[in-house]
């Protein structure tokens, strides 16, 4: 019988998820939609009152019930939060990261969802090394005359 305290420690999203509906509606205001394969995604950096002592950076995954029955959306959860599990340490401090998958996660195979997961991941790393400027809104049209 082995004992508890011997077994590896199994990392999970924890404090990295985003948790508040303010903090979506921020997320979404502060950043620019973004496309891959089977999902669209936002970076946006974190408000100076969201970002703790750390400067975590944060996940957030929204299905919506466009994408499938409870079940359906469940399992696209549980997938998406496994393959974002096994890579939170490439979550870019500081920013805030919200993935809306498309029904097509449920057919593709864990190993090609992880891999885009983390390509994604990889994109909005070096999108908050330049400062997120890729990541945010574009900058609003004065009118002409102005």
């Amino acid at each position: 019988m082995s004992s508890l305290s011997n077994s590896p420690r199994r990392e999970t999203l924890g404090d990295s998820r985003l948790r508040k509906h303010a903090d979506y509606l921020r997320a979404y205001a502060a950043a620019r939609k973004r496309q891959s394969a089977t999902m669209s995604w936002f970076l946006a950096p974190q408000s100076q009152e969201d970002a703790s002592g750390l400067h975590a950076g944060r996940v957030g995954l929204t299905v919506s019930k466009a994408t499938g029955k409870a079940h359906q959306r469940n399992r696209i959860k549980r997938r998406m939060r496994e393959a974002l599990r096994r890579h939170v340490d490439l979550v870019p401090r500081g920013f805030d990261l919200i993935f809306h998958p498309r029904p097509a996660v449920l057919t593709v195979e864990f190993g090609e969802l992880e891999a885009e997961i983390v390509r994604i991941l990889e994109i909005a790393g070096k999108d908050a090394a330049r400062g997120g400027k890729t990541a945010s809104a574009p900058p609003a049209r004065m009118a002409p005359g102005s």
